[in-house]
């Protein structure tokens, strides 16, 4: 759970905190947007116009802010904590039942997304959430530009996201006396036969990359094998994300997983020192549990990440840490338990 309760009376902070619990149950997207805008809005407008227009009832002529905002600022401008914020925060609970051991050994997440893809906001508030979560380090790993329905990043893109993310690190690093990192990376699709979905040279600027299959997942099992196992070989390759690419509840619907043998998949993981990432996603929790055994069985190392499109997301952590400790993967096998240090250079060893 973030700080941000901590400053609750103060109405940025009440509004941010409603969106992260707001992202955190996996509420309308909408909603959030109305919460996160009306925080961005209030950043512009010093304390004494905010409490004048309280006083004079004009909040909601400022763009952004509408009626549920305008109330719960007004709250937090008499003092209060906003009844709304009371309400999500009595029911928040834990997000999982077990795990606090692995999940509290966690230094950070290989895999997040910003709106410079598919996520919902700037990587600079992905970031921020980051350091409240007590993350030491978050990777940025948007998509790459063959996955157009989630805007994709092109090469030239990349470049300009780059330079964004070393200056919000440098930034961070800064205010946190150097705890806390912002890495470069990519959720690079896998394409059908195997390869990357972004050159060679721009895979090799990254800290941590991050393939995943995202197209025919149907397909047959020799094909996948040999696509996967031609992705893992590859030497910018770190993480094999969300290996089975299935879906067990949500929006989307469900989807069965994908088929290949996980042996030969994993066992080129293991020789390879790719990490077979245990997605955190509720609607994914992908691998399966018998596959995590798998993985286990052919010695692979494993990362924990939570695939955030939002903020509050970055909190799933919680649902990957209580499959791992459930199912006895060992804490120093999962290698965002490491040191950022040790994790770079595992990654571009």
């Amino acid at each position: 759970m973030t700080s941000q309760h901590a400053s609750a009376s103060d109405p940025v902070a009440a509004l941010r905190r409603i969106a992260f619990l707001l992202e955190r149950r996996l509420a309308d997207s909408y909603r959030i947007k109305a919460y996160r805008t009306a925080a961005a809005a209030l950043l512009s407008v010093g304390p004494d116009e905010l409490a004048s227009r309280a006083q004079a009832g004009t909040l909601r002529d400022l763009p952004g802010i509408g009626a549920k905002t305008a109330a719960i600022v007004s709250e937090c401008l008499a003092g209060d904590v906003p009844g709304y914020l009371t309400e999500l925060e009595a029911t928040a609970g834990p997000l999982a039942e077990g795990g606090e051991g692995h999940r509290r050994s966690l230094r950070g997440d290989l895999h997040s997304h910003s709106d410079w893809s598919d996520g919902g906001s700037p990587l600079e508030e992905m970031a921020m959430t980051a350091v409240e979560l007590g993350h030491e380090y978050l990777v940025l790993t948007d998509h790459s530009p063959r996955l157009r329905v989630a805007n994709g990043l092109s090469s030239a893109r990349l470049t300009q996201q780059l330079e964004v993310v070393a200056a919000v690190d440098e930034h961070l690093a800064t205010s946190t006396g150097g705890g806390f990192r912002l890495l470069r990376g990519i959720e690079v699709d896998i394409l059908e036969d195997g390869g990357l979905d972004q050159t060679d040279s721009m895979l090799a600027r990254l800290d941590v990359v991050v393939a995943s299959v995202h197209s025919k997942l149907r397909m047959e099992a020799p094909a996948m094998t040999r696509r996967m196992v031609a992705a893992v070989g590859h030497p910018q390759t770190n993480v094999l994300g969300h290996c089975t690419g299935r879906l067990v509840t949500g929006g989307r619907g469900t989807r069965p997983q994908s088929t290949f043998d996980a042996q030969a998949v994993f066992g080129a993981c293991a020789e390879h020192g790719v990490a077979v990432e245990i997605n955190s996603r509720p609607e994914r929790c992908d691998p399966p549990d018998d596959l995590v055994g798998l993985a286990l069985e052919a010695g692979c190392l494993f990362t924990i990440d939570s695939d955030a499109h939002a903020p509050g997301q970055l909190d799933f952590l919680a649902y990957g840490a209580e499959r791992a400790e459930r199912l006895g993967v060992p804490v120093e096998r999962i290698v965002n338990s490491w040191p950022v240090d040790r994790l770079l250079d595992w990654a571009n060893g």
